[in-house]
């Protein structure tokens, strides 16, 4: 029982260090929204590639937006849905020089979908980190909504996800 109790307080121990060490590098807040811990973890929506400013992009999405990518509900996207686009300047492989491929980290911008809370962004909360040290962007808001108006029929969202092939059962 107290060799138990010792594993149980260890345990609890070690995940509060590994939380408060979590926390202690967390990026400050971006437009009064808290930096999304965890989303490296999220699934993959798409990738796009920008010739206009030389920059690859990952588009990865929470729970709730991959579950409303499966059941095809992204106009509008539920409340809950976070989109996250990753980007990185392009460069091209000296071994393959017909490849691009990431360089250098841009920032990290995110979307947060609640239509209450951000009724007056169109629903979505708007948030970007700059530069590998994840400095909160003081662009504003309506900066990412300028850029968006002419997908604001399409909920904002330029992202269009990957299809993947269908299950052969």
């Amino acid at each position: 029982m107290k060799q138990t109790t010792r594993l149980l307080a260890g345990s609890l121990l070690l995940g509060m260090t590994l939380f408060a060490s979590e926390a202690s590098h967390t990026p400050a807040p971006c437009n009064g929204i808290d930096y999304p811990v965890g989303w490296r973890h999220w699934s993959v929506i798409a990738l796009s590639h920008r010739i206009d400013n030389h920059t690859e992009r990952v588009i990865l999405g929470n729970d709730v937006a991959i579950e409303a990518i499966r059941h095809h509900q992204t106009n509008p996207w539920p409340d809950g849905a976070i989109l996250a686009k990753v980007v990185w300047k392009e460069r091209r492989l000296k071994r393959w020089h017909d490849a691009v491929v990431p360089r250098q980290f841009v920032h990290a911008e995110f979307m947060f979908k609640n239509a209450t809370k951000y009724r007056k962004t169109h629903g979505w909360g708007w948030a970007r980190w700059v530069s590998e040290k994840l400095q909160p962007f003081r662009g504003g808001d309506h900066v990412c909504m300028n850029c968006h108006k002419p997908v604001a029929s399409h909920d904002w969202v330029y992202t269009e996800p990957a299809q993947f092939p269908k299950r052969v059962r």
